[in-house]
């Protein structure tokens, strides 16, 4: 059975910093592209940032910068440093496991950014 929990979600004022987690089980992790993926309210989901099973990664350019994915391949986890927090950063995050066809969901974490 494959799970991808979220971790480390909450409420932070602008110009903040977040460290989100996930973590990973029933999956060969290393072999995965691990991505972060957000859902602003009233809008459909978009890709944060993503991290290839080599080490390359990807960003949105609305994050570029500010945002930073890593994984932990002895951990089974994949993490999104977020700093320089803005409002329009509030979303719900989910994590996103890929390998070919065969793709995954975590179930969320919400992020709020507001003072």
């Amino acid at each position: 059975q494959v799970q991808l929990v979220e971790s480390g979600g909450g409420l932070v004022q602008p110009g903040g910093s977040l460290r989100l987690s996930c973590a990973a089980s029933g999956i060969i992790f290393s072999r995965y592209v691990m991505s972060w993926y957000r859902q602003p309210p009233g809008k459909e989901r978009e890709l944060v940032a993503k991290v290839t099973s080599g080490g390359n990664t990807n960003y949105a350019d609305s994050v570029m910068g500010r945002f930073t994915i890593s994984r932990d391949n002895a951990k089974n986890t994949v993490y999104l440093q977020m700093n320089s927090l803005k409002p329009e950063d509030t979303a719900v995050y989910y994590c996103n496991a890929l390998l070919g066809l065969r793709g995954y969901w975590g179930q969320g974490t919400q992020v709020t950014v507001s003072s």
